[in-house]
């Protein structure tokens, strides 16, 4: 068996290739300990250890390794520094540790960052994304076996980024330009507001999504109000559909015989999938929730057998 950590947003999700799944709340996993975790997502996915080949991690922003490494030589969890963008709960954490502490055999993804983009343009920006998206790129690869495609990942946040020629190119993070649910860019009035000392830049990341100008802070209380016809809520998912197609438009003056993807909870929408399919003039496929983890398994297994590189991303083993 093969099996793949998605370090979400609301979650951590546990998949294996055939797409049985668990999911722990950030939460749950920080309060488990290390055997707790283990037993938890074995019995989840119906395995015992020894049924375990590899298993592929991700961590924070995965910044501080450029290549898929396995976990003992990932030096400080594969990361830079654990501060910078997004709200620390310490699942994740657990989590990584566990699986470290657990002789289970494990490689950890890194994120998309000056040290691997595919594309020296991208290198203006220190981060494009977190690891978990190279699992979504990874599974969309093997949904169509498409060399060229987009992929909008929109769920709290909204990550979008382009593969040519089975080579990924780069990203445009969450903090860059379109917003989720939660995240977003810092505009010039959260600006004002760090620099007057009102809150940090990553508190005003993580407050800058469309909720920032709703009574509504979660995307189940968005839904609701979008049953009831709200006007305010189609006003958050047609922001965000407008603004992901933005990004997607700005990667097909790249790649523009791309193939479409969208992913994540609000991705996986049908009216922001039609209204982004409508902007960008293509059919659009939606990834399942789970892409990422199933990606990443698929990552996994693949490695496994011997492969050295992942959509432009080497494998040091």
């Amino acid at each position: 068996m093969f099996i793949g950590v998605d370090h979400g947003t609301t979650g951590i999700r546990f998949a294996e290739t055939e797409g049985r799944w668990v999911e722990l709340s950030r939460q749950q996993a920080r309060d488990m300990t290390r055997e707790q975790i283990i037993g938890a997502v074995l019995a989840g996915l119906g395995a015992r250890k020894e049924d375990v080949k590899l298993i592929a991690v991700n961590y924070s922003m995965g910044d501080g390794i450029s290549r898929i490494t396995p976990i003992q030589k990932a030096a400080n969890r594969g990361v830079i520094s654990q501060k910078g963008a997004g709200v620390h709960v310490g699942g994740g954490t657990n989590v990584y540790d566990a699986i470290a502490a657990s002789g289970l055999p494990a490689i950890v993804v890194p994120g998309i960052h000056r040290g691997n983009y595919g594309d020296p343009c991208f290198r203006v920006y220190s981060h494009g994304a977190s690891p978990e998206k190279l699992g979504i790129a990874y599974n969309a690869y093997l949904d169509g076996r498409d060399r060229s495609f987009v992929v909008s990942d929109i769920s709290s946040n909204t990550v979008t980024f382009g593969v040519a020629d089975l080579k990924l190119l780069g990203a445009i993070d969450a903090c860059i330009f379109a917003p989720g649910v939660h995240h977003g860019p810092l505009d010039l009035q959260a600006i004002r507001d760090v620099d007057a000392g009102l809150l940090t830049a990553n508190d005003a990341f993580s407050t800058a999504g469309v909720t920032k100008l709703l009574p509504y802070k979660t995307l189940d209380g968005l839904l609701v109000a979008l049953e009831r016809g709200d006007p305010e809520a189609r006003w958050a998912f047609d922001t965000i559909a407008v603004f992901a197609a933005m990004e997607v438009a700005s990667f097909l003056t790249l790649i523009p015989d791309a193939r479409v993807f969208t992913a994540g909870s609000v991705g996986s929408m049908d009216m922001v999938r039609d209204r982004i399919a409508s902007l960008v003039r293509k059919d659009v496929k939606v990834l399942g929730k789970l892409s990422a983890a199933i990606g990443l398994a698929q990552i996994a297994r693949d490695v496994h057998g011997g492969k050295k590189d992942i959509l432009g991303i080497g494998v040091n083993l």
